[in-house]
């Protein structure tokens, strides 16, 4: 199958690249065709517009920052788009947007898979980001290869609208774990502690989590570059407190950690990456957060 992949951002760009990587015919599209250069490095065609790469390909895939954005794109393939073709969505939405997207697409003779992922940028680079399908079954099975391609652990959700759900919780609790581990790295530093020997111990306890030993190790050398900016993680919370109302489920701790991400989006502006929510801390305390030999990126 011929696949089409528009959107090489932080995340797309890499999962595009192990797509040409394992040797799918594939053709490429951004904004900003520097983003595609591991790609046609692999073999990938770039082509100029999302139009003209959708009337080439069998099956699209997007990687989009926003609803909004994802919209303008429809746009431009949905008419040009083959008849019971697959457009494989893999941007964080909504319940609500993926199932408006799906009906929209039908009405085009398109059917959407949608596929958020989770684990952070340098899984991807890795290929081994773990991959959250969510809606029919067959087009799950018909598009395993790519995905297996991407990913290395695949999970289907359910129908259409399950997956934007599960991806929501999923980021919600890796906001919530790096509020904590800011807050647990900043009683080891004022309470004496060697700092890097305090993030190992914590790493080695019941207390550890993925986000202390990624995300922490990053706030520790002071990069806090994960390759995500403080706008998509309030994008995300907005949508997990969105959940929690439908449902009818307090989240507290997701309220209070969507208030900590509103003061360091003004304090440092939403470009800013999201473990800063750690500098305010600093900030507040004019106490820093710096041990020796942490990275500045996660490989």
């Amino acid at each position: 199958m011929h696949y089409g992949y528009i959107g090489l951002g932080n995340l797309g760009a890499y999962c595009a690249a192990r797509l040409a990587q394992a040797g799918f015919a594939l053709s490429v599209t951004d904004l900003d065709r520097a983003n595609a250069a591991e790609c046609e490095a692999l073999g990938a065609h770039w082509v100029d517009d999302p139009g003209e790469l959708a009337a080439r390909v069998d099956h699209v895939i997007t990687c989009l920052p926003s609803p909004q954005v994802t919209e303008r794109v429809l746009d431009a393939i949905m008419p040009r788009m083959r008849d019971g073709a697959t457009w494989v969505e893999m941007s964080t939405l909504g319940r609500d947007d993926v199932l408006a997207f799906a009906e929209r697409a039908a009405g085009h003779g398109v059917r959407m898979l949608e596929l958020p992922v989770t684990g952070g940028v340098h899984l991807a680079a890795r290929g081994e980001i773990t991959m959250l399908p969510g809606g029919d079954a067959e087009l799950v099975d018909l598009h395993r290869p790519a995905m297996e391609a991407m990913g290395n652990r695949v999970f289907h959700i359910g129908p259409l609208g399950s997956a934007s759900i599960i991806k929501v919780i999923t980021n919600m609790l890796a906001f919530i774990h790096l509020k904590a581990s800011a807050e647990a790295l900043m009683l080891a530093k004022r309470g004496g502690l060697d700092l890097g020997q305090a993030w190992a111990a914590i790493q080695a306890s019941s207390g550890n989590s993925f986000v202390h030993e990624t995300e922490g190790a990053l706030i520790l050398n002071g990069s806090n570059d994960i390759g995500f900016n403080i706008d998509l993680a309030l994008k995300d919370l907005r949508f997990a407190l969105g959940f929690g109302r439908e449902f009818g489920v307090p989240l507290d701790l997701a309220a209070a950690t969507e208030q900590t991400y509103v003061a360091a989006r003004a304090a440092y502006g939403g470009e800013a990456q999201s473990p800063m929510i750690a500098r305010l801390l600093e900030d507040l305390l004019d106490t820093d957060l710096r041990a020796p030999g942490f990275p500045s990126k996660l490989e």
